[in-house]
């Protein structure tokens, strides 16, 4: 973006990145835009694109999480259509992609790093050969990683190519349902203790899960089915100390699921959510009694 005269005193500013930035009469960069500069109708201007442009970031972010969570199949026409869009395209370069396959499940032989797409071509990618190709396709999936057998090698794969992904899939955590499981609901995450609850609901709802009627909710699709992972954190007052319960799984009518029947993506990410939430519990320090956060 371009140099914008501001209103009087000679000052220009412009938009680096997000950042509003100014430079004087002189044509002198300053530290800072100048406080009477504030209200100036071009700095409102940039400051408000600014906020819609940090806000358009997280929303690509959030969208492409949600495409990988829930395993749904991405359109190549819609990859392209977004594609020149900077926002978009940080949020899902190099991002493992695959071809959908007859079943509806990814194609990891054909797999690669996402980076292009072109409603002609289809899907620039870099194979897990090291090749650069175009993949011709209607439709791709993001695997999520506790779907990916070779996920160390993947890791390696991306160390070696210097990539950073914007959003969290082949360094995201996964954790596994162990073999013989029985019951309904997982105590591994419960009675971790809070000074306060608002504590506990303020830290689930930081990590970007919802709360409602005193547990942290996780919304899920796997393989087509509603689901939701919910982690009990409280109901009391909200200054009140809490202690949490267990992890559970439900169908979209409510039904408890048998800790058996919860698939690869939903365990994963349902015990992701309550993880996050157990790590910020009260310790207790062994030298002196006192609890720490």
């Amino acid at each position: 973006m371009g140099w914008i005269e501001t209103a009087g005193g000679g000052y220009a500013v412009t938009l680096d990145g997000n950042e509003v930035r100014c430079r004087n009469a002189a044509g002198r960069e300053l530290k800072q835009v100048p406080s009477k500069l504030r209200d100036d109708a071009e700095v409102v201007r940039l400051r408000q694109l600014s906020e819609w442009l940090e806000r358009h970031e997280r929303e690509c972010v959030e969208q492409v999480d949600t495409w990988l969570v829930r395993s749904l199949p991405i359109p190549v026409a819609v990859l392209a259509r977004v594609w020149p869009d900077p926002a978009w395209q940080s949020a899902l370069r190099d991002l493992v992609v695959a071809p959908v396959a007859a079943d509806g499940g990814a194609d990891m032989e054909r797999a690669g790093l996402l980076r292009g797409a072109d409603p002609e071509r289809g899907v620039g990618m870099v194979d897990l050969d090291g090749d650069s190709v175009w993949l011709a396709c209607e439709s791709v999936l993001i695997p999520h990683p506790v779907l990916l057998d070779d996920l160390d090698d993947l890791r390696e794969f991306a160390v070696e190519l210097g990539v950073e992904q914007k959003v969290q899939q082949l360094f995201r955590e996964v954790w596994r349902r162990p073999d013989e499981v029985s019951g309904h609901s997982w105590s591994k995450y419960a009675d971790a203790r809070f000074t306060q609850l608002r504590h506990a609901t303020s830290r689930a709802l930081s990590m970007g899960y919802r709360v409602r009627g005193g547990q942290a909710l996780c919304p899920l699709v796997e393989d087509g089915r509603v689901l939701e992972a919910r982690y009990w954190l409280g109901a009391d007052y909200p200054d009140a100390e809490a202690v949490t319960g267990a992890l559970e799984w439900r169908d979209k009518d409510g039904r408890r699921l048998g800790l058996d029947e919860v698939g690869p993506v939903a365990w994963s990410e349902g015990e992701r959510m309550a993880a996050l939430v157990y790590a910020g519990k009260v310790v207790a320090d062994e030298n002196d009694g006192d609890a720490l956060r």
